[in-house]
């Protein structure tokens, strides 16, 4: 069917194809794309097809296939374009397209191609004939391929009942011989049956007589066997049950010397703190001393109101910090994140880890720092700073509930200090004597 879409009469730009366009025509008007793609600049070809001008005629045809047939379709300056190059590689197939007379010697389907990519007058017609003459061409190919594969099914099929003729007279006179050689076999083998059931008779009686033999046998090799196993699992568990014993003795002597030791100088260093604090002047107190009142340079009511500090002050860190024998537990993944989460996890730790032996210098706390072993691919190799020791937890284990155990294993009363902005494990350490610290606060001494 061709429609006319306002163009002059006889324009060929005004018919339109109704119908796919044959594979074996859009094959060739692809190529004829590709070959005349290279012709042009980049800024003559369609945005889309510019990130193919690189690509060899071949590798074009393969992977811009599509994007060169829509631009065709749809582009009627590149259409134009590819058609000049057409025409320059073949000047006749053209001339003869534009005078109406295409030549009768040329394949259809360039003829058809030639015609969809020029759009002489009456080119849609061509498109559809050279469809036509292709499916007649297959249909007439696949036909002559049917009647040679039937012919040569029917020779197979000939040479197929002779060979099976010839195997069947041979196969009679095999069967002949082979019964009568069965019918020897038989005679000879009724024979053989009696002496094998004689043989069998005899045979039976030493294997019921083995038979009771081994019988006994095993039975005293299970009883001995049972026996020693017995004694030896219950020998293993004695030992199990002894070295058990030992290491419990041996560690929670260890753990809670340990323990006993940290909290007695815990003690001593805040008994010493308190006996600075509270130093008496030498000479007695009077009576007229214990009357409350504001003495010329002393703070008053209000001066001290305003030693309160913030939540989020970097100051009440530090005073946190100069408490006898404070240890600073660090979520270090949690403060890192919070203060530069856009670098790689390695500089995240090193960054942290180097302020943190710097606050451990100043301030001379015990200061662990803890990350969640989860996010590691490979070991780390890392060599902690002065100062700070490094933990990552273990698999299946979270760096909070590593952090909650280093919180349970301090004895009660050690001052214990926790950043870390997770409000659950703030809360935890919290329930287990900690005193937690945003990783803000952190962040801003470290600052």
């Amino acid at each position: 069917m061709v429609e006319t879409t306002g163009g002059e009469p006889g324009d060929g730009a005004a018919e339109v194809l109704d119908r796919p366009l044959p594979d074996g025509v859009r094959r060739r008007v692809v190529q004829i794309v590709s070959d005349g793609f290279g012709g042009l600049t980049l800024v003559e070809l369609p945005a889309q097809l510019r990130q193919y001008a690189r690509f060899a005629p071949n590798r074009r045809a393969k992977f811009a296939g599509n994007a060169m047939a829509a631009a065709l379709e749809t582009d009627p300056l590149f259409r134009q374009r590819i058609g000049e190059k057409f025409r320059e590689a073949q000047p006749e197939l053209s001339g003869a397209l534009d005078s109406g007379s295409p030549p009768p010697a040329a394949d259809p389907l360039d003829v058809a191609a030639a015609a969809y990519v020029l759009r002489p007058t009456g080119w849609v017609k061509l498109v559809t004939a050279a469809g036509e003459e292709a499916l007649r061409a297959d249909a007439e190919r696949a036909d002559e391929e049917s009647r040679a594969e039937l012919e040569r099914l029917r020779e197979e099929l000939d040479r197929a009942r002779e060979q099976t003729r010839g195997e069947t007279e041979r196969l009679r006179g095999e069967l002949d011989s082979a019964r009568k050689e069965a019918e020897s076999l038989h005679r000879k083998l009724r024979a053989a049956l009696s002496d094998v059931k004689r043989g069998e008779a005899a045979l039976r009686k030493l294997h019921a007589e083995m038979e009771t033999v081994r019988s006994e046998g095993q039975a005293q090799i299970s009883a001995a066997e049972s026996e020693s196993r017995r004694l030896k699992a219950r020998l293993g568990e004695v030992e199990s049950s002894l070295e058990a014993t030992r290491r419990a003795a041996r560690e929670g002597r260890s753990v809670e010397d340990m323990r006993v030791r940290l909290l007695l100088d815990t003690l001593l260093d805040a008994t010493q703190g308190l006996r600075r604090e509270l130093a008496l002047p030498p000479v007695s107190v009077r009576p007229a001393q214990t009357v409350d009142a504001v003495e010329p340079g002393r703070m008053t009511p209000k001066d001290i109101a305003t030693r309160a500090l913030s939540e989020n002050d970097p100051a009440i860190l530090d005073q946190l910090l100069v408490l006898p024998q404070a240890h600073l537990v660090v979520d270090g993944y949690n403060v890192t994140k919070t203060g530069y989460p856009q670098m790689p996890l390695e500089k995240q730790r090193l960054r942290l880890l180097g302020q943190l032996s710097q606050l451990a210098a100043q301030t001379g706390a015990e200061v662990t720092c803890v990350f969640d072993g989860a996010e590691l691919v490979a070991p780390v190799l890392l060599a902690p700073p002065r100062g700070v020791r490094v933990l990552f937890s273990k698999p299946g284990i979270t760096a909070d509930e590593l952090i909650r155990q280093l919180v349970r294993a301090e004895p009660p009363g050690r001052p214990v200090i926790v950043a870390s902005t997770d409000r659950e494990v703030a809360d935890g350490v919290a329930r287990a004597g900690a005193r937690p610290v945003a990783s803000a606060v952190l962040l801003k001494r470290l600052s």
